[in-house]
């Protein structure tokens, strides 16, 4: 707590808001990124049979929650409203990521299991490579502007963002590998395995979700209050 007064003090209110406002810009980027993020992966993951970036693009869904949300908090702080009605907006928000985390994890594993034994062929994606690239580009960038205004403002919520943005960039990778490996190498079962390993940052994103819920702390996909 001392340490939150302490950086609080340090900026005017003008000050404070003009890192709030850069906040919100950031977020803006977020949510029409994981719009377009979402759109694409889910388009090319359905015409492609792709598990991988069907299940990403589900993931961008819940991330536009929690950035939508954030967003607002920043919005109506920097209006001088109460935060009354968006700390109850989040910690709802909070149980829907969860939950859609949760159904996600499940969707991944039947799906996943599914596939390989029908020995299902996923197509090759250009487009989805693409979009895993992009994403590499674009989310380490999001990262490091969301940590910087979060310990100018001294915000657990903005940093929890951030720590989302970077899961969102390892889980790009994971796909890159995957879309790769089956287009050029023509391992079909390679989609499959990237959408199990997703797992290994969705698992995790999902039991701290719901634990923050239960507390009633908020805190998006990560977790961070």
């Amino acid at each position: 707590m001392a340490t939150s007064l302490n950086v609080r003090s340090l900026l005017t209110a003008a000050q404070r808001t003009s890192a709030l406002q850069m906040g919100m810009r950031v977020e803006v980027v977020t949510v029409a990124w994981m719009t377009v993020e979402a759109i694409v992966a889910i388009g090319a993951g359905i015409a492609a049979r792709s598990i991988l970036l069907t299940a990403f693009g589900i993931d961008s869904i819940i991330e536009l929650v929690t950035g939508g949300v954030l967003l607002w908090r920043l919005a109506t702080e920097v209006r001088a409203g109460t935060l009354e009605r968006v700390d109850q907006a989040e910690r709802r928000a909070t149980w829907i990521v969860g939950i859609g985390l949760g159904i996600l994890c499940l969707y991944v594993v039947l799906s996943a299991a599914t596939s390989v034994l029908l020995h299902t062929e996923a197509a090759g994606s250009p487009m989805g490579i693409g979009l895993a690239v992009l994403a590499l580009l674009i989310m380490p960038i999001l990262a490091w502007r969301k940590r910087a205004i979060a310990a100018r403002i001294d915000s657990p919520a903005l940093r929890g963002d951030a720590a989302c943005s970077i899961t969102c960039a390892y889980m790009s990778a994971t796909m890159l590998v995957g879309l790769v490996l089956n287009a050029w190498l023509g391992w079909w079962w390679a989609d499959s395995l990237a959408a199990l390993s997703l797992l290994y940052w969705l698992i995790p994103e999902t039991r701290a979700a719901l634990v923050s819920a239960r507390s009633g702390r908020g805190g998006g996909c990560c977790g961070v209050a």
